[in-house]
């Protein structure tokens, strides 16, 4: 993949494109294993040794899904995620360093039924990973992302982007003014993160015949993940999640780090965005 370096900036991205919408999304519309919903606060490390982990849903033609998370030592289920549709991206939830099989099944399948995917998934202590699903159906792929939270300088954000979409195999981001952000950023590929400064941005994206834009802001001291996904009438748009909301943060969880996107409350909420308006 071509990157470009993008000198006002100040950032070099590893693999392709990105920009920052930071705006607080609905909850994902999920709960864990005990029933209860996802923390709306930041986790905090109980131990040296724990992780964090979250779980998205990417896959635009694949119906919703319960995923569990369970030990592969022991094979017990640590938490579950119920009713996962496209979009919708959960907070981080702390899980002690080890392996994991994160597996998808039909939404409100029994326990026993066989998951439409699995993975496994190493967790370092002090680390967070976002592990997600996407491309179409019949090509359903697992993929884990490590997630940087290393800290922006004084007024900067820092961000990356994963290209989710399906109907384009590879995606250019530029701004309005024509400075190339990246180029050729492929379906299942993340950038490096890249350090901005915090402000207004316009964004242009275009892909194989599509070609989409977004007005996006970014909140100084955040770290932030932006996905590339397909809106519902064949455009594309993009969803940010917010991986820490200040310097040095743990990471966030429950409402600030998105979910529902595809929803109409989220949708009121990114209505500014013209990209959001194709999907609603």
């Amino acid at each position: 993949m071509n990157t470009s370096r993008f000198p006002h900036l100040k950032a070099t991205l590893a693999t392709s494109a990105t920009a920052l919408l930071v705006l607080t999304a609905a909850p994902l519309a999920a709960t864990a294993a005990d029933g209860t919903s996802p923390s709306s606060t930041a986790p905090t490390a109980t131990t040296e040794q724990a992780g964090w982990l979250r779980l998205g849903h990417l896959s635009p033609d694949t119906k919703s899904v319960d995923v569990r998370v369970s030990a592969v030592s022991g094979g017990s289920t640590l938490f579950e995620l119920n009713g996962v549709g496209y979009g919708d991206v959960s907070g981080y939830e702390e899980l002690p360093a080890g392996t994991y099989t994160v597996s998808m099944v039909p939404a409100g399948a029994s326990g026993s039924s066989v998951p439409v995917i699995s993975e496994t998934v190493t967790i370092d202590s002090g680390t967070a990973t976002t592990v997600a699903a996407y491309g179409p159906t019949n090509d359903l792929q697992v993929r884990s992302f490590d997630d940087d939270l290393s800290e922006p300088a004084a007024g900067s954000a820092r961000i990356r982007l994963i290209q989710a979409s399906t109907i384009t195999p590879e995606v250019d981001v530029t701004t309005a003014q024509g400075d190339a952000i990246a180029q050729d950023a492929k379906a299942g590929s993340a950038t490096g993160y890249a350090e901005i400064p915090a402000g207004d941005w316009s964004l242009e994206l275009a892909g194989d015949g599509v070609a989409d834009t977004a007005e996006v802001s970014v909140e100084p001291g955040s770290v932030t993940t932006l996905f590339v996904l397909d809106t519902a009438n064949g455009g594309l748009t993009i969803l940010p999640i917010l991986d820490s909301a200040s310097v040095g943060d743990v990471p966030d969880g429950g409402v600030d780090t998105g979910g529902g996107y595809l929803s109409s409350t989220a949708g009121l909420l990114l209505a500014a965005s013209k990209a959001l308006d194709a999907v609603l």
